[in-house]
């Protein structure tokens, strides 16, 4: 199997998309695209997703699958457009119901908005295996950052993890981890969840869905088990659960909301689509006002 991966940074929200497919061609899956919006004018584009449209063509790739590895604070999805534009199935991990559970209160949501995830075309159960063409892949549960996080492994057909894409639950080794104190974050949950990714062999490829550079470094995205177990500041070896939870929970007070989480999050817990427009044919996005 001859597994290729392209990564695709937006600058605007720090993000890294990616496709996964089989050298040569076939099928391919993406993760996390990104949906452009100006938060001034309340308009989307789509000029991030037609680059990645615009690849997938080039190759003669089939897609298969829209991968969320969360619902993401920080950008909104474009996985509903790229499925209307080549097809696949968008999936993100089980837990994404806990989330929706706890933000239909937080928007105050439409009666109707079903709190199940059947608004994805798939929910994937821990540990469940599934296939780009070929390609053995593997939904892996980190819960930590919000309940719904799942990195996806791909695997040799023995089972061994070649790469994974790992959403928020990592970040590059200097910068360290992921925020925990969104509703239904878990400083325990994610150590215990990175220290999963960091039992798979040392040259495991891992891939970030974010990169916030300390000055002086360009972007990056890759790297690998044993980089992270060596120099990770926040997660390298010898951290024991104890002084990670406390440094995380130090942390995470002192950090602001995401730009964008307020219309993000209400976008992505519907997989993308945005919510039904009202009786003058306009759809709106919810502020609340003094609520967190």
């Amino acid at each position: 199997m001859d597994a290729q991966v392209q990564a695709f940074f937006d600058a605007d929200t720090s993000t890294i998309s990616y496709v996964l497919f089989e050298g040569g061609g076939g099928e391919c899956a993406i993760v996390d695209p990104v949906l452009d919006y100006d938060p001034r004018s309340g308009r989307t584009s789509t000029a991030s997703a037609d680059r990645v449209i615009a690849f997938v063509r080039s190759r003669g790739l089939k897609l298969s699958w829209l991968l969320e590895t969360h619902a993401h604070a920080d950008h909104l999805s474009a996985a509903p457009y790229l499925r209307r534009q080549l097809g696949g199935t968008i999936a993100i991990g089980e837990g994404i119901r806990a989330v929706q559970g706890a933000f239909k209160t937080v928007f105050n949501l439409e009666p109707e908005f079903r709190l199940d995830g059947s608004q994805f075309g798939h929910l994937f159960a821990p540990d469940e295996v599934f296939h780009v063409g070929r390609l053995r892949m593997r939904a892996l549960h980190v819960p930590g950052h919000t309940p719904a996080d799942t990195a996806y492994a791909l695997e040799s057909e023995a089972g061994e993890a070649r790469l994974v894409f790992v959403g928020d639950t990592l970040f590059m080794p200097d910068v360290g981890s992921a925020r925990c104190d969104f509703p239904g974050g878990d400083a325990r949950a994610l150590y215990r969840s990175v220290h999963r990714l960091l039992a798979l062999p040392p040259q495991t490829r891992l891939f970030m869905c974010h990169d916030y550079p300390p000055d002086g470094r360009a972007p990056d995205w890759e790297t690998t088990v044993a980089a992270q177990r060596a120099k990770n500041i926040h997660l390298h070896d010898g951290i024991d659960e104890e002084t990670f939870v406390a440094m995380r929970q130090r942390r995470d007070v002192t950090l602001a909301m995401p730009a964008l989480m307020l219309p993000a999050i209400q976008v992505n817990i519907r997989a993308g689509e945005l919510p039904p427009s009202e009786s003058n044919g306009v759809c709106y996005l919810k502020i609340p006002v003094n609520a967190l």
